[in-house]
């Protein structure tokens, strides 16, 4: 983000230049900002676990790692999930589902954990409110060492960031569902509950991302070593195909009926 801000300045950019720069920085804070964030956001040390939230406030989505850690992982593939899009549901609703229901969740999370420490909830232990804090104080340094200009367009890179991400989110548990048993509570999250993709391009470039059953199986497990599970449903092509798919939802419908239906899922 910085040196696409020092670079972005120059007056001797033309309009175009200035669209690909943006362009190429939001594709970084999807792809190596926010989900490189997410790989170490599971990590056990403090430094990882700080690495995380410093990507993820530089990509303005520095509510995923409440959300995503503390509640993702436990509601997944159930109504209560924002991040888990319903069978039937577009790409473009999703987004508002979620990005809202992300927010709202890690309020709530963030809240309940200070009630739970007899703290304040609008004080500097909320963690939710440390790091909305730490975002503005982020925005404010890039416009006092850049200008207007740099934050006028670092915003819609960070926007497509933040939308790569969610899309990812769409494709990971489109349509699976997980089971509501007799006492009343939700059956565990199997590899049967996220979509997986072997395809080697989606495997590199999102950090074994597309084998996504093992990760929420064992979200501690480094991502270099996330493991095939037969048993989870595929997707028709990779994780990159599938995120072109999804953005013409009569075509990724009739796909995915298909594929849910495969896996008697529908």
């Amino acid at each position: 983000v910085m040196v696409f801000a020092s670079q972005i300045t120059s007056p001797q950019w033309q309009g175009y230049e200035l669209a690909g720069k943006t362009l190429a920085l939001g594709l970084s804070c999807g792809v190596f900002g926010i989900n490189v964030a997410h790989e170490l956001g599971h990590r056990n040390t403090w430094y990882e676990k700080a690495m995380a939230k410093i990507l993820l406030i530089t990509t303005l989505y520095s509510q995923f790692i409440i959300e995503h850690n503390k509640g993702h992982h436990r509601n997944v593939s159930t109504p209560h999930d924002p991040s888990s899009a319903p069978y039937g549901t577009s790409l473009y609703a999703f987004w508002w589902r979620s990005i809202t229901g992300v927010y709202r969740d890690a309020w709530r999370i963030a809240n309940a954990e200070c009630r739970k420490k007899g703290k304040p909830v609008f004080s500097l232990h909320n963690e939710m409110l440390q790091l909305q804090l730490l975002t503005v104080l982020w925005l404010l340094a890039l416009v006092l060492l850049f200008g207007v200009k740099a934050l006028l367009l670092y915003l819609p890179a960070a926007v497509m960031g933040i939308l790569l991400l969610e899309t990812v989110n769409y494709i990971e548990h489109y349509g699976l569902a997980r089971k509501l048993t007799d006492s009343g509570v939700y059956e565990r999250a199997k590899p049967i509950h996220s979509w997986n993709s072997s395809h080697p391009l989606g495997r590199i470039v999102l950090f074994e991302l597309s084998r996504h059953s093992d990760h929420h199986y064992l979200a501690s497990r480094p991502y270099q070593i996330l493991r095939h599970h037969n048993e989870a449903p595929q997707l028709p092509t990779g994780y990159p195909g599938s995120m072109i798919l999804a953005t013409i939802p009569p075509l990724w419908f009739r796909i995915m009926d298909r594929q849910l239906k495969t896996y008697h899922m529908l």
